[in-house]
């Protein structure tokens, strides 16, 4: 008996040598968490336990938390109201970091939050709803002297927004009816935005669109990899322009022909660089030229004065835009000369290529009346013109070159003696 004890406790004690054996191999494959690792998991473990001023204490002064598309903020103010906002509107808040990678003085979590919308308070001025939540998150955070030092953190916004009750659940008769009235409004608004681009010579394509049949042209320059778009049309061309210019390997830079507000429309949506002339750009950042029209634009005659206020505010206009550069009188776009022909606007421009006698000429003439009837070059409604007879000189500049086609703003192109059509439209032979 004594010997089957022997072994048995001999029997036990391998065991557990091996359990042993088998437990430090096991902690010797994990790697030690690195300072920035152990700061992050430290941090969430703060929001899980609700503790705020322990978290908020995690952050250097100043440092920057950025969570995409809900905040933008710095340390230690602006992370206090933001974590202490998500507190007060998710009382039984819970929060699991699923895994973490790290490299260096930056550590990124994956995690999940657990709770319920119940307030007191609101979230992204959302009034609780008592919903159950259930988020996950990416945060990237840069760690320094034990100290958190920035945070670029991800959510998924939709999420968020059916889980507190913005947004109807997906496939739900609520969405079902959103999106029907999403997609009535979208065909409303497609059917002033225009067409398919149209190729009008070689590399240059043309997209028509309402109101007023304004031109934008799209230009394939190699130089920037895409289309260089001249004038941006009415804001309610912008999904028609940004998909013809997707099209074409992607609108990668804007050149204003001025900066009127049906000229510039497009501009402020499509989110690339925009050039005009040095005199346009006091116009394409403020009025769109409302500061050299008649007050009210009283000029225009009845009743085109109600409509026009009514097309240039919810219509035309897409706002300011910044101007990121300027082109002159001899500069390149595209393989086109750039032409100076103000009077339209102190800064008009149009773009001319030798090669095929092809002008692009902005607002320099219209080929369509008052009324949006189609018609001979005219010189453009003296009531929107900054100087009517710098207007007639630019015409007749642009007459000079001589050109077998000259596209405008709006509406057809000019052909045939273009020049003789511009002298006689501008009244001199």
């Amino acid at each position: 008996m004594e010997d089957q004890d022997s072994v048995s406790t001999a029997s036990t004690r391998v065991q557990e040598v091996a359990a042993g054996i088998h437990e430090l191999a096991g902690r010797r494959r994990q790697p030690p968490r690195s300072r920035a690792e152990s700061v992050v998991r430290g941090y969430f473990a703060a929001l899980g336990a609700r503790e705020l001023e322990d978290a908020v204490a995690m952050w250097a002064p100043g440092a920057r938390e950025r969570v995409h598309g809900q905040v933008d903020t710095v340390a230690p103010e602006g992370v206090r109201a933001f974590i202490g906002e998500l507190l007060d509107a998710v009382p039984d808040l819970r929060v699991e970091v699923l895994s973490t990678t790290a490299q260096e003085d930056r550590c990124g979590a994956h995690w999940r939050a657990k709770g319920t919308f119940a307030g007191p308070g609101s979230w992204s001025g959302v009034m609780p709803t008592g919903r159950p939540i259930e988020i996950e998150g990416f945060d990237l955070m840069t760690v320094r002297d034990g100290l958190i030092q920035g945070n670029e953190a991800f959510l998924d916004g939709m999420s968020i927004a059916r889980a507190i009750g913005v947004m109807p659940e997906v496939d739900s008769a609520a969405q079902r009816r959103m999106t029907a009235a999403f997609n009535a409004r979208t065909r409303v608004i497609g059917s002033l935005a225009g067409g398919e681009a149209e190729l009008v010579a070689q590399g240059v394509w043309v997209v028509q669109g309402q109101p007023a049949r304004c031109n934008v042209y799209l230009l394939e320059d190699p130089d920037v990899g895409g289309v260089t778009m001249f004038d941006a049309g009415a804001r309610t061309m912008t999904r028609a322009v940004a998909s013809a210019g997707a099209k074409l390997g992607g609108i990668r830079r804007i050149v204003l022909g001025h900066a009127h507000t049906d000229h510039r429309g497009t501009a402020p949506a499509l989110g690339v660089p925009v050039l005009c002339h040095p005199d346009e750009v006091q116009d394409a950042e403020g009025s769109g030229g409302f500061r050299y029209w008649a007050e009210g634009l009283a000029q225009l005659p009845f009743p085109h004065r109600q409509v026009h206020r009514l097309l240039h505010r919810y219509a035309w206009d897409g706002g300011p835009v910044k101007i990121s550069g300027t082109v002159q009188e001899g500069d390149d776009v595209a393989g086109f000369e750039v032409v100076h022909l103000p009077g339209h606007a102190p800064g008009q421009i149009g773009l001319w290529r030798a090669s095929d006698r092809l002008a692009l000429s902005s607002d320099c003439f219209y080929t369509l009346d008052i009324w949006g009837r189609d018609c001979e070059p005219r010189l453009p409604i003296e009531s929107y013109n900054y100087d009517t007879e710098q207007a007639r000189a630019s015409m007749r500049k642009l007459g000079d070159l001589q050109p077998a086609v000259a596209w405008p703003g709006h509406a057809k192109a000019a052909v045939g003696d273009v020049r003789e059509q511009l002298y006689r439209a501008a009244g001199a032979h």
